[in-house]
């Protein structure tokens, strides 16, 4: 027992399994050597001894050479004598050294990999297969010529390039081919019995998924039914399946296991049956004249058949990891290395019940833009490892775009769980270059059931209750918010957006105007756009305008302003001549640094001049982008156009702002105008805007100017321009037309 417990303790030492297979192995796997009489001579057509002692040295290295040399000595010392007993040992040792040294050199790391890596082959081919033999043979050869061989001469032959050197070249070569990796899986086996364990899990990966167990049971019923007709005595009555034909016909049946099962279940199935069929090649390879032609013929087919068999099997073993590594690919993210969209799809089809959280984190944006992206990465990363370590074995955080995180975790206390996961990730430290950094994070959740059809939509609503969360600073349920008044929100505001596209592509867009009189005579009109609704009326700009910045559209839209009110001027050029408009202008308009070229090249195209356009522009809007808004403004006054502060004394700090504002126009917010009578306050505050403003050398405009008391107040504060019902109201840009004939007539 103590000596069992010390080999196997030491098994790789050299005076232990690499010393006690061979001389134990040695003689039993020379059982599947193969010989024929041919010309007088002896011909080989199958020899596993190389290819046995070659893959002992693959995996034990020099220490399996005292065991080779001593289970050689063995083997030939009582039949040939000491003397051709140490010639054959040198012959062995010297193929095997050099073929394991050259696979060492020119596959350093790749010597333990086992059998089936497509990659290794033709590495292994030429330093397991080509070389042993070649250099086997040669040695060979070149010991009988020398008179060294004398029990062996008959194997030589008088011709060293005859048809029995080629007989046995074949066998040496495709005994390589089958009995390398033959042997090193049993030494592997032996050494490591519960090996069969991963054995058997590797054929059942390798195997095609979409094989089913009748057409294994088809396919091993076909080569059985053809291995038996091969191993049918050939006689008199044999028909063409006793012959070598049937072995020709293994080839199709064998090329269909290749591509369906896999490596490793073929080359275990092949190469006994191609041991058997060489060993017992006399039953379908009858005696002619030209014998030793079908010998080598045949012998040719085995070597072909082999390469073809193992080759294509693992090509088919190599493609089915490609692909399933691809699929494995296309559920995780390729940059944070985390499950993605497509792996939550798929993995809340398993469950028929899931709650599904998802993670906000706005201020990852901020973040990734002054630290850069990988500040993002490995906040997400970090967050997804330690929210990991607490859920279940089936539970998964996974990656959105942007900056959330989705989690699904199974329904049972899903509502306890979720309130002890957000004092969890309340608890997490994120350290970037010596900095700890906390961002806030709001926590939605929601009860599905599978399938989950619109998960892009759920996710939307989420990430609505999410930005809730974050103002609540806990965990907010969908359920309980509302879902349905939700989802009709978004579906209002998806439908709104196809509607502002289709006004935009088919010009459905309604331009209003309004005037703006000067106390001095002078007046223009403000351009205003209305949108008709599914009843016929037109929708105000507060309905739709939102909806199109928050998609991006706001940009188009004020283009399509700019140009029909400028198409509009040129139409009407004599009628209307010297007719100035205002045109309001959107946040990321005014932030676009193409935007006043293309209102140079819209004012060339239909030849208007810059001074007849003024642009109203927002305080939000004047610092969305401080510097780029400040370099439009001063490219548009320098073409000729005005620009006019829209809705001021609104916005955060107005007077702070005003002071590195350079506008033309100032155009008080109609809610301190309406109450300027009324209520004092309000007066002093127009009393002081108009003070300052006159400071800057600015016009100033009152808006909501609804009655005659107003007029007059705002009149007294040296207002220059009035706007509102009482000077005229909203009217469709073409009834212009027809006011200015009436006042011309």
């Amino acid at each position: 027992m103590h000596i069992l417990t010390l080999l196997i303790k030491n098994k790789d030492r050299w005076w232990a399994l690499p010393l006690i297979l061979p001389i134990v192995l040695l003689p039993l796997l020379s059982y599947a050597n193969t010989y024929t009489q041919i010309a007088g001579g002896v011909a080989v057509l199958y020899y596993l001894p190389l290819a046995f002692l070659l893959a002992l040295m693959m995996f034990f290295g020099l220490a399996a050479l005292p065991g080779i040399i001593l289970a050689l000595f063995y083997r030939y010392y009582d039949t040939i004598g000491l003397f051709e007993t140490v010639a054959s040992i040198i012959h062995f040792v010297i193929p095997l050294l050099i073929s394991w040294g050259g696979y060492r050199v020119f596959a350093p790391r790749r010597n333990m990999v086992p059998y089936g890596d497509v990659r290794l082959m033709s590495q292994r081919i030429f330093w397991q297969v080509f070389c042993p033999a070649t250099l086997f043979l040669v040695l060979f050869q070149f010991a009988v010529y020398l008179g060294i061989y004398h029990s062996r001469e008959s194997m030589a032959g008088i011709n060293p390039m005859s048809i029995r050197t080629l007989i046995n070249y074949q066998a040496l070569l495709v005994s390589g081919l089958t009995g390398v990796p033959f042997s090193y899986l049993l030494i592997r086996l032996i050494r490591h019995p519960r090996y069969i364990n991963g054995l058997i899990a590797q054929i059942r990966a390798q195997i095609d998924k979409k094989v089913s167990v009748l057409e294994f049971i088809l396919w091993a019923a076909i080569l059985g039914s053809l291995f038996s007709l091969l191993m049918i005595p050939i006689n008199e009555s044999s028909s063409i399946f006793g012959t070598n034909y049937t072995l020709s016909l293994l080839m199709p049946v064998m090329l269909w296991g290749s591509m369906r099962f896999g490596y490793r279940l073929i080359s275990l199935i092949w190469t006994p049956v191609l041991v058997v069929s060489i060993h017992y090649f006399f039953r379908y390879i009858p005696l002619s004249p030209v014998y030793d032609i079908q010998l080598a013929i045949t012998s040719s087919s085995y070597l072909v058949f082999s390469f073809v068999v193992i080759y294509m099997a693992m090509l088919a073993t190599r493609q089915r990891d490609i692909t399933q590594r691809a699929r494995r690919l296309a559920f995780l993210d390729p940059v944070l290395h985390m499950p993605n969209l497509r792996a939550l799809t798929r993995t809340l089809t398993r469950f028929p019940w899931s709650a599904l959280c998802l993670l906000r984190i706005p201020e990852l944006e901020v973040l990734g833009r002054n630290y850069g992206v990988l500040l993002r990465i490995q906040y997400k990363q970090q967050l997804a490892a330690w929210i990991n370590g607490s859920l279940e074995a089936n539970e998964r955080v996974y990656q959105l775009p942007g900056h959330d995180l989705a989690i699904r975790l199974n329904t049972e206390s899903h509502q306890s769980r979720i309130e002890g996961l957000d004092e969890h990730i309340k608890g997490f430290r994120f350290v970037w270059d010596g900095m700890p950094l906390q961002p806030q994070v709001g926590i939605s959740y929601c009860y599905v059931r599978s399938p989950v059809n619109h998960l892009f939509l759920l996710l939307g609503e989420l990430s609505v209750i999410a930005d809730l969360s974050l103002s609540t600073n806990h965990p907010e349920s969908l359920q309980q918010r509302g879902a349905v008044n939700l989802q009709r929100s978004l579906k209002d505001k998806v439908d709104m957006m196809n509607r502002l596209q289709r006004a935009l592509e088919q010009n459905e867009f309604a331009l209003m105007v309004q005037p703006v009189m000067g106390i001095r005579g002078d007046h223009y009109h403000e351009v205003l756009l209305r949108m008709p609704d599914e009843k016929g009326g037109l929708l105000s700009p507060d309905r739709f305008l939102p909806v199109a910045q928050e998609f991006g559209l706001s940009s188009r839209v004020d283009l399509w302003v700019l140009e029909r009110t400028l198409q509009f001027l040129a139409e009407h050029r004599e009628k209307l001549p010297g007719k100035r408009f205002a045109i309001n202008l959107a946040p990321s308009t005014v932030c676009r640094g193409q935007f006043p070229l293309e209102v140079s090249r819209l004012l060339k195209k239909y030849a208007v001049e810059a001074w007849q356009l003024i642009f109203e522009i927002t305080e939000s809007s004047h610092f969305c982008n401080a510097e780029m808004a400040m370099q439009t403004v001063k490219q548009l006054q320098i073409m000729g156009a005005r620009i006019a502060i829209d809705d001021f004394g609104t916005g955060y700090a107005s007077y702070a702002r005003l002071k590195s504002v350079d506008a033309d126009i100032l155009k008080i917010d109609g809610s301190f105008i309406r109450n300027i009578v009324d209520n004092s306050l309000d007066y002093q505050i127009v009393a002081s805007i108009c003070h300052l403003a006159r400071m800057k050398k600015m016009l100033v405009v009152a808006e909501y100017v609804e009655s005659e008391e107003i007029r007059s107040a705002a009149s007294a504060l040296g207002i220059d321009y009035l706007q509102g019902y009482l000077i005229g109201k909203p009217k469709p840009m073409e009834s212009l037309i027809e006011t200015q004939a009436s006042e011309d007539a």
